[in-house]
C-alpha cells in the first residue's frame, strides 16, 4: 500500500499547478491532504476529477483556513473527524480512517504563529493529540501522517541556530512535543530508515528558499512500533512542485 501525505496550501490553488498530473504519476492508494483552505463543498468540486478515489473532507468552520481531506481507493470501515476535544475541533485538522488491522490518521498540526502567540495552545494540542493517538493504538496499530509543523532535530532545518526558540516550528516546546510522540512508541519512519540524510519537505515562498534548498522537514509519517517491520520505504518527493510543501510517501505491506 502506498500512502501519500501532502500539505497542498490551498486545494483550489494547487489544481492550476500540475496537481492532478503529479497525483497520477505517484499513484497512491491513499492520499492525505492538509491545508485545503476550502469548505467541504468547495473541496468536493475541486477534486471532482479524481474518479478512482472516494473523498472524505474535514473543513474548518472559518472559511479559507486549515482543513484536511482523504482520497482513498480501498474503502475504510469508517472515517471520523476530529479528536473529541472542543477547543481543537473546529479547524478541520484531523481525520481517522479505520481499516481492518490499522488506523490511518491524517493531521494538520496547528502552527504556533509568527509571534509564537499560539505556542501555549500548541503545547496543549500536542498533549491532547498524543492521548487521542494512544487511545486509538490501544485497539489497533496506528499510522499517522501530515504536517506536524515542527523540525524535530537540528538536521531537519537549514538554519537551526538562527531559528531555535525564535521561529514557529523550532522552539523547545514544539521539539518536546515531538519527543513525546517518539517516547510514547511512535516511530518517525523517514528518520528511522535514513538516520543521516538531510531532506526537507517545506520551503518558504520567500527569498528563493526552494531554489536554494533552505528548507525544513516538518511533514512526517509516524507509525506504531509493531508496524515497523512492514515498512518498505519512505520517499520525500522534493522534485514535485505546486505547494510550498512536497508530498511524502510511505510504502507499507498491509
Amino acid at each position: 500500500m502506498k500512502i501519500v501525505s501532502w500539505n497542498v496550501n490551498g486545494v483550489r490553488a494547487i489544481l492550476n499547478k500540475g496537481f492532478k498530473e503529479s497525483v497520477e504519476t505517484i499513484a497512491p492508494d491513499i492520499l492525505c491532504l492538509q491545508e485545503t483552505k476550502a469548505q467541504d463543498s468547495e473541496v468536493r468540486k475541486a477534486l471532482d476529477g479524481f474518479k478512482e478515489y472516494t473523498l472524505h473532507c474535514n473543513s474548518a468552520s472559518k472559511k479559507g483556513y486549515s482543513g484536511s481531506a482523504l482520497l482513498v481507493k480501498q474503502l475504510p470501515l469508517s472515517v471520523t473527524n476530529d479528536i473529541g476535544v472542543e477547543e481543537h475541533d473546529d479547524e478541520g485538522r484531523v481525520q481517522c480512517a479505520e481499516y481492518g488491522d490499522f488506523y490511518l490518521v491524517n493531521v494538520y498540526v496547528p502552527n504556533s504563529g509568527q509571534k509564537l502567540d499560539r505556542l501555549e495552545y500548541r503545547k496543549q494540542w500536542d498533549k491532547d493529540f498524543l492521548k487521542y493517538l494512544k487511545d486509538l493504538e490501544s485497539k489497533k496499530p496506528v499510522i499517522v501522517c501530515g504536517d506536524f509543523n515542527v523540525a524535530h532535530q537540528p538536521m531537519d532545518l537549514k538554519n537551526d541556530k538562527a531559528n531555535y526558540n525564535k521561529t514557529a516550528g523550532y522552539t523547545q516546546i514544539e521539539i518536546d512535543g515531538m519527543d513525546a510522540f517518539i517516547a510514547a512508541g511512535f516511530v518517525d519512519v523517514f528518520r528511522e530508515l535514513h538516520p543521516d540524510e538531510v531532506a526537507y519537505t517545506y520551503w518558504s515562498y520567500r527569498f528563493k528558499a526552494r531554489e536554494r534548498n533552505v528548507g525544513w522537514r516538518i511533514d512526517y509519517f509516524l507509525v506504531s512500533k509493531v508496524l515497523l517491520d512492514r515498512v518498505k520505504s519512505v520517499t520525500i518527493f522534493n522534485d514535485v512542485y505546486g505547494s510550498d510543501h512536497c508530498p511524502v510517501q510511505l510504502e507499507i505491506e498491509l
